[in-house]
């Protein structure tokens, strides 16, 4: 079950309305527990309920069901639990010895009834041979644990994007989210903190220890990193800036001088940037590399050394199109767009709006008024300042 994580939804016509969140059970003391549905996510990140009874077909890698999906958001019921969110990693007792839940398996025992028949688990720590056993034989389920590990729920969110995790957790009730959240890998848990309201994102962030907190926010970008200490306490902020290393929190510190709703507060700080006497091949080695947005790989800033923000001399911008279309030993300085004229850090949101739509542009260059790049203005930045500040939640516009 756990693999059905992330599985595309397809409705009778064939088109994709969704994917597959979690999996809703009824516990029936030591009965087999029935499964109820699924919890389907659709756009915008709204999470709705597929009842099992409507389901047709589960396949490798998609889910097909019959009838209209109800849109209304999906709300767990008192007696109803969550396979993925809530079961996965609990310790279960088989045979007086207490085991790790890895998975769980379900069966239709007659048309569109479908249990749990059986329950993949481990001892220790080692998972690599899951022992698998019939649901009676697993007993546990029904009590409530303090720590239950997140080992089993990581792995189910393994292949998912940052922003589904994002959403997931969301959903999760808080104690569970703080033990999955803890679990994470730093770098994997900034990705996630990108992707999470700011009072998710708080949460999270106090249960960590301080010097933990400050490395997670160093494998942030800078703009998010910056825009989740301006909603902390100052005297906390200025507590994980001090912990951070200097050389990750200067850029942190830099945009914490803007106010948010300019482009100073919006940019981040680590665009791509070259030298005039760097190759066009140079620059698309540069804009290839895989962690790049694709907003912020869509252009190569051009500059003096020094080559990070602050820069030296602004020269201009290159875009990813026109370096497509010239010898890969072409010179940027003779690549640059001489129509696009950078922002200042003070323009405001609709000001740094209107000029993207007004040159078609997907990020714009910040220079200073000495004239050096300190950033660049995505697209994303500016939608995420514009949307309803609980649009990460999935509330409608």
């Amino acid at each position: 079950m756990a693999r059905l994580a992330g599985v595309s939804v397809f409705d009778p016509a064939g088109d994709q309305i969704g994917r597959i969140r979690d999996v809703v059970v009824g516990l029936r003391g030591p009965l087999r527990p029935a499964v109820h549905g699924m919890v389907v996510e659709v756009q915008p990140r709204r999470r709705v309920f597929l009842p099992v009874t409507r389901v047709r077909g589960i396949e490798a890698g998609a889910v097909v069901f019959t009838g209209r999906l109800n849109m209304r958001r999906f709300e767990k019921r008192s007696t109803e639990t969550l396979v993925i969110g809530e079961m996965l990693d609990r310790t279960v007792t088989v045979g007086g010895e207490p085991m790790t839940v890895f998975d769980l398996a379900m069966e239709e025992v007659r048309p569109s009834a479908w249990e749990i028949t059986k329950v993949a688990v481990y001892r220790g720590r080692r998972r690599r041979d899951p022992r698998i056993v019939a649901w009676e034989e697993a007993a546990g389920f029904d009590a409530l644990q303090k720590d239950q590990g997140a080992a089993g729920l990581i792995a189910a969110f393994e292949s998912m994007r940052a922003a589904d995790i994002a959403s997931a957790l969301h959903e999760l009730p808080g104690k569970r989210r703080i033990e999955v959240a803890r679990a994470l890998d730093d770098d994997r848990l900034a990705d996630v903190l990108e992707e999470l309201p700011p009072r998710d994102q708080i949460g999270i962030l106090g249960t960590l220890e301080p010097a933990r907190a400050a490395d997670v926010l160093e494998e942030m970008d800078p703009d998010d990193a910056a825009d989740l200490l301006n909603d902390l306490p100052a005297d906390q902020a200025a507590h994980l800036l001090a912990l951070m290393e200097p050389g990750e929190a200067a850029p942190v510190r830099r945009l914490l001088t803007y106010p948010q709703d300019t482009a100073g507060g919006m940019m981040t700080s680590e665009p791509v940037i070259l030298p005039p006497s760097a190759t066009v091949a140079e620059a698309l080695a540069h804009i290839r590399q895989k962690d790049l947005s694709p907003s912020v790989a869509a252009q190569v800033y051009v500059t003096r050394p020094p080559n990070e923000t602050p820069t030296g001399a602004y020269l201009g911008v290159s875009h990813f199109q026109r370096l497509l279309r010239d010898p890969p030993s072409t010179l940027l300085g003779s690549v640059l767009d001489p129509s696009i004229d950078p922002i200042r850090p003070g323009f405001t949101l609709p000001e740094v709006a209107q000029y993207l739509a007004s040159y078609n542009l997907v990020a714009a260059p910040v220079v200073d008024e000495l004239g050096r790049l300190v950033g660049a203005v995505t697209v994303d930045d500016v939608l995420d300042h514009m949307l309803p500040a609980d649009w990460r939640e999935g509330a409608r516009p």
